[in-house]
């Protein structure tokens, strides 16, 4: 299992930040996040809640060492989104699985994954009334709604290509908030 230090060197490394850059947005002394990632030093209580917040974790993702990063579970959670191209409602459903069975075990899957069945919940909500609206319109032969057809395709592609954008964010151990946040209905 990690140090405290170490799970703070890798949240930040993930983040894209140098020391110096993490010292800086947490207004902490560089000489500090050097002994702390060294495990020489334990971070205390406001230290800690400014690094976790620059570093955008919790708290509790630092101290509880059951914890892990696992990258590849990321990349899997988020792929599976994609799911909506063979089965209805499969970007709630398999996402939802994956995250209840895994939210407190990985590092930024509670958080993530929450940002990310409610971005799915609303997507799936707007397009459905789209393709309600669409049909309304083709069946009453109304030509003025036509648009509503390049709206839905322009909600499939960007279902598609947000889940990509953050795999390769993953993999870059860049890991950022790549689902817009909109409505919290899951937290």
């Amino acid at each position: 299992m990690n140090e405290i230090g170490e799970k703070i060197k890798e949240a930040r490394k993930m983040k894209g930040l140098s020391q110096e850059e993490l010292a800086d947005l947490a207004k902490i002394n560089l000489r500090t996040i050097q002994r702390i990632e060294t495990n020489q030093n334990e971070p205390r209580g406001k230290t800690l809640n400014l690094i976790c917040k620059v570093l955008e974790i919790n708290t509790e993702d630092i101290l509880d060492y059951g914890k892990q990063i696992d990258k590849t579970y990321l990349t899997y959670f988020h792929l599976s989104v994609l799911s909506f191209l063979v089965i209805p409602i499969g970007n709630i459903i398999l996402p939802l699985i994956l995250w209840l069975t895994k939210k407190d075990k990985i590092i930024g899957l509670k958080n993530s994954g929450a940002n990310v069945l409610n971005f799915q919940i609303i997507w799936t909500f707007v397009t459905s009334i789209i393709i309600i609206g669409y049909a309304l319109t083709k069946i009453m032969h109304y030509e003025k709604f036509s648009f509503l057809g390049y709206i839905f395709i322009g909600l499939y592609l960007l279902n598609i290509i947000l889940p990509i954008i953050a795999v390769i964010k993953i993999r870059k151990n860049n890991f950022q908030k790549s689902y817009p946040k909109l409505i919290q209905i899951i937290k």
